[in-house]
Formats: C-alpha cells, structure tokens, sequence
C-alpha cells in the first residue's frame, strides 16, 4: 500500500525533512520517492526506528558508484535523489549513538557551503539578472494591464527571495557560530 504526504522544505530544512521521514517510517510508512515540490511518496511497511539523512553532494554523484559505496559500507541504505540532494536510511537499531552521516558540524557546514554554490549562487543570479531588471522594466509598462499584473508578480517573486535568501544567511550563521 501506497500513501503520499504532502510537506514543503526548503533547501535550509533538511534536518526537518530528515525527522518527518524518520517519523513516519516510525508509523509504519517507509520513504520511497520524491515528487518536487512538496509530494512524498510512502509505502507501509512494520513500524520501526529508522535514521533518515539527506546529503548534497553533486560532485559525489557524478562518480555515483563510488559515492554509493562509500555510504553502503557504512551501513546506509539508498534512496532516492532530488537535484544534487541524495536520501538515505539506516534502522536505529544498527546505528552508533546519535549517529549520522554528518559526525561533526564541520562537515554540515561543508555540506551547507556545497548547497550555496549548487542552489543559492543559481538563485542569486535569476534574483539580480532577471527578477530585479524585470522590476523596473514592468514598472515602466504599469499602464499596460498584463505589464502591471507582471510587475505584481514580481513583487511577490523578490519578497519570496529575499525571505529564502534570509532564511539560508541564518542557518548559515548558526552552523558557522556552532563550528567555532
């Protein structure tokens, strides 16, 4: 049997998502696949104590392999993979204390530097090249119905970056503060 769930993360949330999966895999739902951008798809299974990770490593999934093996030695069952970010799982019951993929905060915040320059730096460009430019352009046009209508829409765009922007600057400084 087959159950979706429907949650949203962003890309600062993976500790979240890694507690909702573990946390339904506590109920008797097992992580199967991902729909971007909010569809997680479930299959029953015997309610157990699982650790769910994330890691985004596109450089380590160009030698996919390797990569895999790597995380399969150490106890830890593939998933799937969503655009850089791959999902693992080990029971709690073959697991050290605490453990995860991840030993150190030094290595999140690895992980989190990985993510600024595959996510972020692609977001700040489409923020500066084209919803920024695109502000004033619609601006220009307002007397146009469709161009003010665009231009509301891209009102909407900046505050969403700027809050996704914020969002990623702070947990960003919390891990750096954490590591020192």
């Amino acid at each position: 049997m087959k159950k979706l769930g429907f949650r949203f993360f962003d890309i600062t949330d993976y500790e979240q998502e890694q507690e909702y999966l573990a946390l339904m895999h506590k109920k008797g739902w097992r992580f199967v696949k991902f729909y971007p951008p909010f569809v997680f798809v479930f299959a029953s299974c015997e309610p157990e104590e699982y650790i769910y990770q994330l890691d985004y490593n596109k450089e380590g999934l160009e030698n996919k392999a390797e990569y895999l093996k790597l995380f399969a030695d150490c106890g830890w069952e593939y998933i799937t993979e969503w655009m850089g970010y791959s999902y693992f799982r080990k029971p709690k019951s073959r697991a050290n204390e605490d453990e995860g993929i991840f030993c150190d905060d030094e290595s999140r915040l690895a992980m989190i530097e990985r993510i600024f320059k595959g996510r972020m730096i692609p977001l700040l460009a489409i923020f500066f090249l084209i919803i920024i430019p695109q502000l004033f352009v619609q601006r220009n046009l307002a007397h146009i119905p469709l161009a003010n209508f665009l231009y509301h829409s891209y009102i909407v765009l900046l505050i969403v970056y700027i809050g996704i922007f914020i969002k990623f600057a702070v947990s960003y400084w919390k891990l750096k503060g954490r590591v020192r």
